[in-house]
C-alpha cells in the first residue's frame, strides 16, 4: 500500500479520479492520466501495476474515509448516524459523478471493479452490522431491527440525494451546498435514529 502523502502517487490518484469520472473506463488511457498528473507514464506501472489497479485504488481512496469511520467511535451512539451521512454527502459533493460511476459498475457492469467494489461494500456491511449490534447491546436501538434492512435504509438516504442531485437542484432552484447537506444529514440522521430507537418502557 502506497502513501497518499507521496506527491506523485497523490497526483496520479487525483488525475485518475478526474479522468474516470469524466469519461467511460475504456476511453480513458494511462497516457492521458499520466499527462494530467504531470508524471511519466511508467509511474502508473510502478505504483499501481496497470490501469485497472489505478482504477481500483482510486475507488478505494475515495471511499476510505467512509469505511474508516465504521471503525471509529463516531457510530458508538445512534446520533453518530448524522455525522456519517454528513461525511458521505461531503465526499460525494466533492466528486458528484462518483455515485453514478459506482452505480454503473454495479448495475450496468460498465468498466472493471465490480468484484472489488462489492468487497468494499461487504466491508461496510459487516462493519455496519457490528456497530448495530453494539447499539442494540447499549439499548439505543431496537433489538428486532434487521441489520440488512437498516443498511438499505441508510444507503437509500445517503445515495439518492447525490444520484439525483442535478434534478433536485433544478427543482429547488438552488445548489445543494454544504449548508443544505448539513441540514439534510441532520434530518436523515434523526429519521434513522428515531426509526431504529428501542421502545421506551411505559410508552
Amino acid at each position: 500500500m502506497n502513501d497518499i502523502r507521496d506527491p506523485v502517487y497523490a497526483r496520479l490518484l487525483k488525475a485518475a479520479l478526474d479522468c474516470f469520472l469524466a469519461d467511460e473506463y475504456h476511453k480513458v488511457t494511462t497516457r492521458a492520466i499520466a499527462d494530467q498528473a504531470g508524471v511519466n507514464i511508467s509511474m502508473i506501472r510502478y505504483y499501481f501495476g496497470n490501469k485497472e489497479g489505478l482504477y481500483e485504488e482510486m475507488i478505494r481512496e475515495t471511499l476510505k474515509p467512509l469505511l474508516d469511520m465504521l471503525d471509529s467511535d463516531t457510530l458508538s451512539e445512534a446520533g453518530g448516524l448524522a455525522g456519517f451521512l454528513r461525511l458521505y454527502y461531503d465526499t460525494m459533493r466533492k466528486h458528484p459523478e462518483f455515485p453514478k460511476l459506482i452505480l454503473k459498475v454495479l448495475a450496468l457492469n460498465h468498466g472493471p471493479g465490480r468484484r472489488f467494489i462489492l468487497q468494499l461494500l461487504e466491508r461496510g456491511r459487516s462493519g455496519g452490522a457490528r456497530r448495530l449490534e453494539q447499539l442494540k447491546a447499549s439499548g439505543q436501538v431496537d433489538k428486532a431491527i434487521n441489520p440488512d434492512a437498516a443498511r438499505m435504509a441508510f444507503v437509500s438516504l445517503a445515495m439518492m440525494p447525490m444520484l439525483l442531485k442535478d434534478i433536485f437542484e433544478e427543482q429547488m432552484g438552488g445548489q445543494m451546498d454544504e449548508a443544505f447537506l448539513d441540514e439534510l444529514a441532520a434530518l436523515n440522521g434523526k429519521l434513522l435514529a428515531a426509526g431504529m430507537a428501542a421502545a421506551q418502557l411505559g410508552a
